[in-house]
């Protein structure tokens, strides 16, 4: 199985009222229950870690292959939230998709799992290579990062809506507890970005907790 992540940042509008707010992330959730869908989450931004984004909802769903997704996409139930409830009361939205390196379980996290998204833009001189240690890179984070219990990366298969950010990757914890504690190996991450640092044009980290009232695909757990 080659599972594909799907990331979704949403910057909604300063003067929005939380209601529409809570109709567009109650109109997302709901799409869980549409069959090419293997998890989806969708909720506030804990925390963000990069001075360039300012976003402040994020999107995190799961399907079984590249078609699944676009099958998702293309849904009328999608495109009826999408319209209604997500591009009215939101001024920018990024979205990044990738085929995981491996196949992260559970597919579906539970509630008050923690996410740490990572996007980097990878400058224009970088050949396939280099793209290739700075995955090598990402992958061995799990090994040497207490409290990771998923991590999946890859390169973005989807670049209209990505701002040029080519690789991407997932890091879950079982809660944010979990995931400060992670920041204990400071030296090691220091030592890791050191490495990819040069090739780098820009970074967006976002930090995400799944919210108690989002729904997960219960069969596929």
């Amino acid at each position: 199985m080659s599972i594909v992540e799907h990331v979704v940042l949403f910057k909604v509008k300063d003067d929005t009222d939380q209601a529409k707010v809570n109709m567009m992330l109650n109109g997302l959730n709901g799409l869980v229950s549409l069959d090419p869908v293997v998890h989806l989450t969708a909720g506030p931004v804990f925390r963000t870690r990069s001075p360039i984004s300012n976003f402040t909802h994020m999107l995190h769903s799961r399907y079984k292959s590249k078609e699944d997704l676009n099958s998702y996409s293309a849904h009328p139930d999608h495109l009826r939230v999408v319209k209604e409830n997500v591009l009215p009361i939101c001024d920018d939205i990024m979205a990044v998709d990738w085929v995981a390196d491996n196949d992260p379980l559970p597919l579906s996290l539970p509630c008050n799992s923690a996410i740490k998204v990572t996007f980097l833009k990878l400058k224009e001189n970088v050949n396939d290579e280099v793209q290739g240690e700075i995955l090598g890179v990402i992958k061995g984070i799990k090994d040497n990062v207490s409290g990771i219990q998923q991590i999946t990366c890859g390169e973005n298969f989807s670049p209209a809506r990505a701002r040029g950010f080519s690789i991407a990757s997932v890091a879950v914890f079982n809660g944010v507890n979990e995931m400060e504690g992670s920041e204990q190996n400071e030296e090691y991450v220091n030592l890791q970005k050191q490495k990819v640092r040069d090739y780098l044009d820009g970074v967006i980290v976002v930090d995400y907790v799944v919210p108690s009232s989002s729904s997960s695909s219960s069969s596929n757990l």
